[in-house]
């Protein structure tokens, strides 16, 4: 069996939560409205990619390139909140988008790179997240998966990959003392604090009387490199042993803390993935794995090539997931980020 929790284990933590909710919340509260309103903000590791159904569906005309998914975690414990109601029903508004950076939450227009069905001339720019989503003092929960394209995660690991095919190169090296024009990881990190510390501001401005959760990455990479197997476009394909292990301990985990360190400067929830999820990286088998590797299995509509680049994962029958949760690791965020979210609203 390839899940991370029992669903009998998980209905048990969700009904437990939803009548000590009903326990506590006064009935008829004065002024209360009918519904909860969450909204989720994020990039990839939210929206799903190639995890579920698109949402909205293929040939909508309401799609704009983010690519959300039926099974991604907002829409898991969104059917969860649905079946449990935590005292009263939840309705999510979830705006997340793939390739989002922290700047694309509150501050900028996105434009959308989804490779499925772009229009002809290309996906047009979104509004800030918390624009779309809407964000206003009736808002009682916000939650957030961002950071890692500010630094950008995925251009590193596509570098990493570059120069594990080099003979006497490394990623390590190459971002600990970069060349002109590229900042060193330290610079990286330093920025993704300062543009975190604002975005949030901007989220608490916006919805002054939300539950502010932030969420941060599950362990796609190894605790041990040597682990796995570079002739496996499954894994992490030709990045060196060493490289993986600095991706981990100096770029990743950073992050990470990164993201819980701002989050408790404004006395807000982190939710923690990665702790959960060891054990289950890019470089486990199949059936244990909660994160597809360069290649990877992926809904029928997601492409086998990467475009602009010579990856062609159609070679060993897989498609370009490029190191992101499959549907075991979705479903594992989901069954903390329930938890966070009903906790949160105990006090709505």
């Amino acid at each position: 069996m390839r899940h991370p929790v029992s669903r009998l284990r998980t209905r048990a933590l969700a009904v437990g939560l939803a009548l000590a909710a009903a326990a506590l919340v006064p009935a008829g509260s004065a002024g209360a409205a009918d519904q909860y309103e969450w909204a989720a903000l994020g990039d990839s590791y939210t929206a799903g990619g190639f995890v579920g159904t698109p949402q909205p569906a293929l040939g909508d005309p309401s799609r704009d390139g983010c690519d959300r998914t039926s099974d991604a975690y907002p829409g898991l414990v969104e059917r969860q909140l649905d079946e449990f109601p935590p005292g009263k029903p939840v309705h999510l508004t979830n705006v997340s988008c793939g390739n989002a950076t922290i700047a694309d939450i509150a501050t900028a227009r996105q434009t959308p790179i989804s490779p499925v069905q772009p229009p002809a001339g290309g996906w047009p720019a979104v509004d800030p997240q918390i624009q779309r989503a809407k964000l206003n003092d009736q808002t009682d929960v916000v939650t957030i998966g961002v950071g890692g394209n500010s630094l950008p995660f995925g251009g590193m690991l596509l570098k990493c990959l570059e120069l594990g095919a080099t003979p006497g190169k490394s990623c390590r090296d190459y971002y600990t003392t970069p060349p002109e024009g590229e900042e060193s990881i330290q610079d990286k990190l330093a920025r993704v604090q300062d543009e975190y510390i604002q975005m949030l501001a901007k989220v608490h401005e916006a919805a002054p009387n939300a539950k502010v959760i932030t969420v941060g990455y599950p362990a796609v990479l190894p605790e041990d490199g040597s682990t796995c197997n570079r002739a496996s476009l499954t894994e992490l394909s030709w990045i060196k042993h060493a490289d993986i292990d600095w991706l981990r301990d100096d770029v990743l985990k950073p992050l990470n803390s990164t993201i819980q360190r701002v989050t408790s400067f404004f006395g807000d929830r982190y939710v923690d993935v990665y702790s959960s999820s060891v054990g289950h990286d890019a470089c486990q088998p199949a059936d244990t794995k909660w994160v597809e590797g360069i290649c990877g299995n992926a809904a029928d509509y997601w492409p086998t090539k990467l475009a602009g680049t010579a990856l062609n994962c159609g070679l060993v029958n897989k498609r370009v997931t490029l190191v992101h949760p499959n549907g075991e690791g979705h479903a594992n965020t989901a069954v903390h980020v329930e938890r966070a979210v009903r906790i949160a609203l105990l006090d709505h």
